[in-house]
């Protein structure tokens, strides 16, 4: 998420490109605005690097390198508040539940790039894990006037889906003050009594009180002034991945730290397929590729075919019956010899 912000933009924007609007607004509600983002952390103006642009490049590269390089720190903090998020999301998900992204701007894009990875990841269904940016899809490329404003939007997107109390809602925003991200935790939680996280980079958020589990990663005053999409970005990426991720592992939708539900859609991803066959069994070539066809091409079959001495029905079988969970039944497998 970014927010570029002065005297002229009242919005306190989760987006770099966020056009200057609401022309209407009087200048004391510019003012108000402009004394809520003084205090916010990631707004916060540098004057020691007011001179950057008089820099070689070699140099700004290397301020912008160790600032990068303090992101992993600020983000271990928030650790013991993440992994609770994770068990709350994957006890969910196992009931089937679904894991949706809200966030505008630069926070909301980089929800939608979580969800988008996770099916040819982890070969859940693009239902499973979904993405929502102020403005809708529109917005992934380009600035939609006045959409991260409204708590409303965020309510009907969410509508939308049909949620429910199964479902995950991750409110993204740098800020930890955009209506939108406020709004999709705030009518989740109260509508629909879904599990809700606020995933903001300032301290005391609105954002993370609104939420079942709130996740402030403080990054500290951006390279460029309020340009959120720098370390804070960096921060909402990392903290993403942990989410996903994990809460797949949760899932059992890996064996050891082998993709074993990766989607084989294309020629190096069936490649990467016998690879993981390999690695996981240490089988040969021939029976790699005899096991593949035994299972239409289904790493976690393959494995349970090879490793628990089955055929491809009955690895079928026992993966349904350990949803998923290929240790599990790999021992139901070794147990019913």
């Amino acid at each position: 998420m970014t927010s570029t912000t002065d005297a002229t933009d009242p919005t306190g924007a989760d987006s770099d490109s966020a056009p200057h609007h609401h022309q209407h607004k009087r200048g004391d509600d510019y003012g108000e605005l402009r004394a809520q983002l003084a205090t916010l952390t990631t707004e916060a103006f540098r004057p020691e690097l007011s001179e950057i642009d008089r820099l070689p490049t070699a140099e700004i590269a290397k301020i912008m390198n160790g600032e990068d390089a303090s992101v992993p720190a600020a983000v271990a903090e928030q650790l013991p508040a993440i992994a609770a998020a994770i068990d709350g999301t994957a006890a969910r998900m196992a009931r089937g539940g679904r894991l949706v992204y809200a966030g505008a701007g630069t926070a909301g894009r980089l929800g939608v790039l979580d969800a988008s990875e996770c099916p040819p990841t982890f070969n859940t269904d693009p239902a499973e894990v979904v993405g929502l940016v102020a403005g809708g899809p529109s917005a992934m490329v380009k600035a939609v006037e006045g959409a991260e404003d409204s708590k409303e939007l965020a309510a009907e997107d969410l509508d939308g889906l049909g949620l429910t109390a199964d479902d995950i809602v991750v409110g993204i925003s740098a800020s930890g003050r955009t209506p939108y991200a406020i709004g999709a935790v705030e009518h989740a939680r109260a509508r629909y009594g879904a599990l809700t996280i606020g995933l903001s980079c300032n301290a005391d958020s609105a954002l993370a009180a609104a939420a079942d589990h709130g996740i402030e990663v403080v990054v500290g005053p951006e390279l460029l002034t309020g340009s959120t999409r720098l370390k804070a970005g960096t921060a909402q990426k990392l903290v993403l991945n942990m989410l996903s991720t994990i809460t797949m592992i949760r899932l059992g939708k890996t064996y050891g730290n082998l993709m074993v539900d990766v989607r084989a859609s294309n020629e190096k991803l069936r490649a990467r397929s016998r690879r993981i066959v390999a690695l996981a069994t240490g089988a040969s070539d021939e029976e790699i590729e005899a096991a593949l066809a035994a299972t239409d091409g289904e790493v976690k079959n393959a494995i349970l075919t090879i490793l628990g001495g089955v055929d491809g029905p009955t690895a079928a079988d026992l993966l349904t019956t350990s949803a998923g969970h290929l240790r599990t039944a790999l021992d139901n497998a070794r147990t019913t010899d």
